[in-house]
């Protein structure tokens, strides 16, 4: 079967800037307490919940997946980018990672007790985010959670530079009542929902921010 376009377009931009995208993100949590509140909301969930690992999905250099470990939570990661699991190997070697892509996981039904999607979403075409709920629906257990960060909004940008490379990658502003209707016709339903303002680094560029915290419809531990 032919990669679809966008996975090889994600991967080649990810893959030229993934050691200088480490260096410049690698503190970027410390700026940012309600990012860390959400972090830390969902690890205490899942903590409770003992279901089964999180999964990281396009965890890029790790950060996150560290983080999550940090908090107590059984966090692996998993990326598109060959270059960017070689860079979270080597900064986080206690550490899981692997390659893989998130419409396709190599993933056993019902294996996971989360998800962290941290602006993972957004280079995906917005007409194909359905099959990508309906994968996270079926990896996580019953009960699992799914926490997912993303530009909050209406507008798609094709970056030609970034990170200080040049690149081709297009990235997709989602309105959160669309991003909530999605997870929820894919059968999880949300639980909470955070938008913040752009803090002073982002704001020359973005705009506002959006988090989602949802489980999967069902009794957490049966099938």
């Amino acid at each position: 079967m032919t990669e679809p376009a966008h996975l090889r377009a994600i991967r080649a931009a990810y893959d030229t800037v993934a050691a200088d995208y480490a260096t410049l993100l690698r503190t970027e949590l410390d700026t940012k307490p309600l990012d860390r509140a959400m972090l830390a909301a969902f690890a205490e969930l899942v903590r409770a919940d003992d279901v089964g690992p999180v999964a990281d999905l396009g965890c890029g250099p790790g950060r996150v997946t560290a983080h999550l470990h940090g908090l107590g939570v059984p966090a692996f990661g998993i990326d598109l980018s060959p270059e960017m699991v070689a860079v979270a190997r080597r900064s986080h070697p206690e550490l899981r990672f692997e390659e893989g892509s998130m419409t396709a996981l190599d993933l056993a039904d019902g294996a996971l007790g989360g998800i962290v999607a941290w602006y993972s979403i957004i280079h995906t075409p917005p007409e194909l985010l359905p099959d990508v709920f309906a994968e996270f629906h079926r990896v996580l257990a019953p009960g699992g959670r799914l926490l997912l960060a993303f530009k909050a909004g209406n507008e798609h940008r094709h970056l030609a530079r970034a990170y200080g490379h040049d690149l081709s990658l297009d990235v997709h502003w989602l309105a959160p009542d669309h991003v909530a209707g999605l997870a929820d016709k894919a059968g999880l339903t949300a639980d909470a929902r955070l938008i913040r303002e752009p803090d002073e680094r982002e704001r020359p560029t973005q705009g506002r921010q959006a988090y989602l915290l949802a489980h999967r419809r069902g009794e957490v531990g049966r099938s």
